[in-house]
């Protein structure tokens, strides 16, 4: 019987990704370590000799960021993340200890299923694939219909690199008829091993109740507090540097501004100065009915365009030249738009008395929404820096630096990455940078230390052994006593 439902069609090209990958899955689990990095290099260097023309494609299909940091993270993903994970041991023994006697051998874990957001489509999956196929995996891309086009043309340029480099085919495909269905069958096979999650909390809830293994990603939204002995000319540099950087698509970039009140009129100067521009009352509450959808969920329309174009669409007038929209805010919570995750260069701006309250503060945006993700503080005073650090209950405390690039490991020495886990407090299944580590199974070798005669305590001794240690003790207390 011949197929001619889109759904029905779509679930039988991804049964059929899905065989192919487990058989070229089978054979890159039996290749050596340089087999391996060899494909990696390739798919490195393919990604970013082509860094420039995807990200324009990816600009151009989807509407959202600015085409040139786009290929930022496409040289980036290509790059930095390789540059990590080159020396890294993948295959075989990867750590011996000889004094535990322990082996701990990598075991890749079979098919990888990659879903891709639309905001970072090109250099997510650059950034997966080779953590896959370092790993000795397979992988299987589910992209965002909003970005189909360049997200098949990355998979087309990073899989022939692999092929050319020795990958069997099959190892890496890409779901082309997209439909609910052929994403949850995906999702659901029973062949795939682990799902890699990036996008919108919806499809990361999915990913979780699939019933199989899953890393998600949850949303961000990091205020980022300036503290009193901060620079704060170039403390709002790097606010500003990072909101700005792709239209604030990063979901470790800033979402709100927290400061205290005997600085607060330099740094409205300072942000001023640089670009950022102010709403008054009226404008905030235009500005804000656009933000967000009527059930709560942040609008498309804003995501990753420019102030001018958020400006037209709200119906405002704002000065040429303007970088970031900034409105006054004192609340948190759902009716407070300005308070959740805005990918786009929109910032609210609260003040506290002192830093204690701010801290409070942050708190309560993170747990409004943003929990386990990322925090970022400008200041001087260690002391305060440690109080942040334990307190605030995210995977990332970033210090000194632009948010959206430190929390993927680019400005700081944090692991180079595209998927920032959450933690538990955050929904996720890890609460780190995820990378190559992330991909494989330890199978552990221990060699036998003692014996059972050595794990049984001296009181466990036989009865005739007792016996003789009471009688000699006795014997030594009688000797004393002559004495």
């Amino acid at each position: 019987m011949e197929l001619t439902d889109r759904d029905l069609l779509s679930i039988q090209a991804v049964r059929n990704l899905v065989r192919q990958a487990k058989v070229a899955q089978k054979t890159l689990a039996t290749f050596s370590q340089e087999q391996i990095d060899a494909i990696v290099d390739a798919v490195a260097k393919a990604g970013w000799d082509n860094a420039q023309r995807l990200g324009q494609m990816a600009q151009e299909e989807t509407g959202f960021g600015r085409a040139e940091d786009k290929t930022i993270k496409n040289q980036f993903a290509s790059k930095a993340v390789h540059d990590y994970i080159r020396d890294m041991k993948t295959v075989g023994i990867i750590r011996e200890d000889s004094k535990n006697k322990i082996w701990e051998i990598a075991v890749p874990m079979g098919i990888i299923a990659a879903l891709i957001p639309s905001t970072n489509p090109t250099s997510t999956v650059i950034f997966k694939t080779l953590i896959a196929l370092k790993t000795g995996n397979a992988i299987i891309f589910s992209p965002h219909p909003s970005a189909l086009k360049c997200t098949l043309e990355a998979v087309r340029v990073v899989r022939e690199a692999a092929e050319q480099a020795g990958c069997p085919a099959g190892a890496v495909g890409c779901m082309e008829l997209l439909t609910m269905e052929s994403t949850q069958e995906l999702m659901r096979h029973p062949d795939v091993a682990l799902i890699l999650a990036t996008g919108g909390h919806a499809m990361v809830k999915a990913a979780y109740s699939s019933g199989n293994p899953a890393i998600g990603v949850g949303p961000g939204n990091a205020p980022a507090f300036i503290e009193r002995s901060a620079d704060i000319p170039l403390a709002v540099k790097r606010i500003l540097d990072s909101k700005t950087f792709d239209n604030g698509t990063i979901c470790a970039s800033e979402q709100s501004i927290v400061t205290e009140e005997c600085i607060r009129d330099q740094v409205i100067a300072e942000l001023t100065r640089q670009g950022a521009y102010f709403l008054d009352e009226e404008a905030k509450q235009k500005v804000g009915a656009i933000l967000m959808r009527e059930n709560g969920t942040m609008n498309p329309k804003v995501v990753g365009r420019s102030p001018q174009v958020i400006a037209q669409l709200a119906g405002i007038e704002i000065p040429s030249g303007t970088r970031v929209l900034v409105a006054h805010e004192t609340k948190v919570g759902p009716k407070y738009p300005f308070s959740k995750e805005k990918l786009c260069p929109v910032l609210a701006f609260y003040t506290e008395p002192d830093w204690v309250a701010a801290c409070e503060r942050c708190i309560e945006i993170l747990h409004h929404e943003g929990a386990g993700h990322t925090l970022i503080i400008h200041s001087n005073n260690e002391e305060i820096i440690r109080e942040f650090a334990l307190k605030k209950p995210v995977s990332r405390l970033l210090v000194n630096t632009p948010g959206a690039l430190g929390g993927i490991g680019a400005t700081t020495g944090l692991i180079p990455s595209l998927t920032l886990g959450c933690g538990a407090v955050g929904g996720s299944s890890s609460s780190d940078n995820i990378g190559p580590e992330h991909l494989i199974n330890i199978r552990r070798v221990g060699y036998g230390l003692r014996e059972l005669e050595d794990l049984k305590p001296a009181s466990n001794a036989p009865v005739d052994e007792q016996e003789a240690l009471v009688q000699a003790v006795l014997k030594a207390v009688l000797e004393k006593l002559k004495v």
